[in-house]
């Protein structure tokens, strides 16, 4: 009728505003980077792991540093997954937090996408994993598919997705963010074999010390590290994975900035509150130092040929994680965001097509960093070198399969890619972010 208003379906995938399409792209230029490095460090594990001199690889996962009085004087290979892991979490809490409180996704139209994918992406992996390992013995690896490895991710988007639209960059990282803090859940419930609760209460004590500092503002390092690391030991002490301490922390940071004791209420991108402070000083330090120095440690594995490869790659626990990550993952992942499409009979945005979710969702099942660390938790030593080959396996096969099918798209995203980034006013703000 005239005059009624049009009502425009919802769009998936809407482009970000302005402010976070660059605080995004500033992640994920940090976080290529992380990745490349990260692939250098695993790369470089695996030739000495598979050298003559494989043993002194393994003797130096074994040195042995840290206060015995503690109960730290743990191997390196200990301190990289417990200590430099808890650094990544922590920058992944912060992101997370920041991105529900002031980002794009205190829209609930714009989280429910990404956060519906990861949960598929979390479950669907599971059970695929469960219906070939089955349960019985191999039944405790069933979270080793699940998490999304996002500078592995965006090392491999740097090589084949230069010109990918702003939408598809943001919905993988924030999906992969997502699915991390969901797996430090996973591993805080379920693979936590023995507890020790006074610990645990202890560990109440700094983190609110920490809390406390940083809602006042102080933003000193000497201030802000010995009840960092206060909470971190106690939670190592109590049985807990280390790393839910880097959550725990992070969740204590105010976003906003305070203005005469109040929440500023400024939008983003304007002056960097406290959470936006520490990730941009942590993010380098996560992504270029914590997570290779993780992967140099965790992925060095005797392969044993092509021959033992191939052996290793049947077995049932190496089969499940394998087949949770190729097709686990992309299904859970689009199936969930079908189901979200299909209940609010939204549509995808402009110049998107769903054969690029299918290309970011096999994507997705590059699972590298926190899938060793479940694996390791899961199996031990002992089970976790076949744990390794099936992880590196499997990521990489997904990184092949997405490499073919995002450049089916390539000169699609493309036009978008030049459309995003038009600025024909030159004033340092692409057009498209300028329309009403």
């Amino acid at each position: 009728m005239p005059g009624t208003p049009t009502r425009h379906a919802p769009r998936l995938l809407r482009r970000s505003s302005w402010p976070e399409a660059r605080r995004i792209a500033d992640i994920l230029r940090k976080e290529t980077i992380g990745g490349a490095l990260l692939l250098a460090a695993a790369l470089a594990a695996l030739i000495w792991a598979n050298s003559p001199w494989a043993q002194t690889y393994q003797e130096l996962r074994a040195v042995e540093i840290g206060p015995a009085a503690l109960h730290l004087h743990l191997d390196l290979a200990t301190w990289a997954a417990d200590g430099l892991l808890a650094i990544f979490f922590f920058v992944a809490g912060l992101e997370l937090k920041r991105e529900f409180v002031a980002g794009d996704l205190r829209d609930p139209w714009r989280a429910a996408v990404p956060v519906a994918a990861a949960f598929g992406g979390v479950v669907v992996p599971a059970l695929a994993y469960l219906a070939v390992a089955g349960p019985a013995g191999a039944g405790q690896g069933w979270a080793i598919p699940t998490a999304t490895d996002i500078a592995f991710a965006l090392a491999v988007l740097a090589v084949i997705g230069r010109s990918l639209p702003d939408a598809l960059r943001t919905f993988l990282l924030t999906l992969a963010v997502v699915d991390d803090l969901i797996a430090i859940v996973v591993i805080a419930v379920f693979y936590t074999s023995h507890l020790a609760v006074l610990p645990l209460l202890g560990a109440l004590v700094p983190l609110a010390v920490f809390g406390m500092l940083v809602q006042r503002g102080v933003r000193s390092w000497w201030l802000l590290l010995p009840p960092a690391l206060a909470t971190w030991g106690l939670v190592h002490a109590s049985g807990v994975h280390a790393t839910v301490a880097g959550v725990l922390l992070a969740l204590t940071v105010p976003v906003l900035r305070r203005k005469n004791g109040n929440e500023s209420s400024a939008a983003p991108g304007h002056e960097a509150g406290p959470a936006e402070h520490f990730e941009h000083r942590l993010r380098p330090i996560s992504a270029g130092i914590a997570v290779p120095v993780f992967a140099f440690f965790s992925a060095g594995v005797a392969l044993g040929g092509l021959s033992g490869l191939a052996g290793t790659l049947t077995e049932p626990v190496a089969a499940g994680i394998a087949a949770g990550l190729l097709l686990g993952k992309p299904l859970g992942i689009l199936a969930a965001t079908w189901l979200v499409a299909r209940f609010t009979r939204a549509t995808l945005a402009e110049g998107l097509a769903w054969i690029d979710l299918v290309g970011l969702a096999v994507l997705s099942g590059i699972g590298f960093t926190v899938s060793l660390l479940i694996g390791e938790l899961a199996f031990g030593a002992a089970g976790a070198e076949q744990v390794k080959v099936a992880v590196l396996a499997g990521s990489f096969a997904a990184a092949l399969l997405a490499t073919v099918i995002l450049r089916l798209r390539a000169r699609a995203h493309r036009r978008v890619h030049e459309a995003e980034n038009a600025d024909s006013d030159a004033d340092g703000v692409p057009d498209v972010y300028q329309e009403s």
